[in-house]
């Protein structure tokens, strides 16, 4: 796909999020973007980077960018792609559109630093629940609802720890991470048959990621020796879910580091590091092929088998 075809998106202020989702055609992807006012921009593109002007839209935010820009984060849902949820953080707000008509405005009470709607609690092709951290917090929320602004949940984290990054995986879990150099998986599952409004959530699991000391539980978690020494911590900036068995998961740190391992069994599978601090790393949706851009200008990609091995290439 030529470059040039995107150039035909300003954005009014600096670009905070990227965001190449598919739709139901196989020949078709969206790309949206968002910046620091967060003004939406969102295209319909050809994979043969043909008739890419069949449908571009954009979006102004609803306070028209007045204020100080802050970071904004865009998702779309899984199921319908023209629903997209677009976080900022300083406003401390999720506006929810549909193409370019604004469906709601979500408020949370902490800055949202990460988001994603839940694809395995989709109700048919609508996806109504949308998972968002903000602060140390774990919040989720049903779009159907009005009660309490529509959240459902409010899970806590580790006080004064923010979460920085989100994921759900295909048979229902979360996971979370951040500050606290630790990965929690929680199990939303509901009390009545139906009933997404009551869901309760049961923490799995609790990986540490605080250097070799010895955890004071081993009920909610256990340890992955992954730093050389605690010096070498750094918070958790991105999370996936193996899209070849969903009880791997992928962990991005801050510096150069990408760790998969087997959550379930507390097992490390493997890792990898780039030449240098990540400034962009993603996963495929439905592939386990990772994609990372260093500071020093290396992009690397590795392509993990189902039977977990992987070739990493510069």
């Amino acid at each position: 796909m030529d470059s040039a075809l995107v150039d035909r998106c300003p954005h009014p202020s600096e670009i905070q999020s990227v965001v190449l989702a598919q739709t139901e055609s196989i020949d078709c992807l969206i790309l949206g973007s968002v910046d620091s006012s967060g003004h939406l921009i969102v295209s319909k593109l050809n994979t043969s980077g043909k008739d890419v002007d069949r449908l571009t839209f954009s979006v102004s935010p609803r306070d028209c960018g007045v204020g100080e820009g802050s970071w904004a984060g865009l998702c779309f849902s899984p199921n319908q792609w023209s629903m997209a949820a677009v976080a900022r953080s300083f406003c401390k707000s999720v506006d929810v559109y549909d193409q370019d008509i604004h469906l709601r405005t979500l408020r949370t009470l902490w800055n949202p630093s990460s988001l994603g709607f839940l694809q395995s609690l989709c109700n048919g092709n609508e996806s109504s629940i949308l998972a968002v951290t903000e602060g140390c917090q774990l919040t989720i929320w049903d779009l159907r609802m009005k009660e309490n602004g529509g959240c459902v949940r409010r899970i806590c984290g580790s006080v004064g720890d923010i979460f920085y990054a989100l994921c759900d995986s295909s048979t229902g879990n979360i996971a979370v991470g951040g500050a606290d150099r630790t990965v929690s998986i929680y199990d939303p599952r509901s009390h009545q048959s139906g009933s997404t409004s009551r869901a309760s959530f049961f923490q799995l699991l609790k990986i540490p990621f605080n250097g070799p000391t010895t955890l004071p539980s081993l009920t909610y978690g256990f340890h992955w020796e992954i730093f050389r020494n605690s010096s070498d911590c750094q918070i958790i900036t991105g999370l996936s879910f193996s899209s070849v068995d969903s009880d791997y998961i992928y962990i991005q740190g801050l510096d150069y580091e990408v760790l998969c391992g087997q959550w379930k069994e507390r097992k490390k599978a493997f890792s990898f590091r780039g030449d240098s601090n990540w400034l962009g790393f993603s996963k495929c949706p439905n592939r386990d092929v990772l994609g990372g851009w260093c500071d020093s200008g290396s992009i690397f990609v590795a392509d993990v088998a189902k039977e977990n091995q992987e070739t990493a290439h510069d």
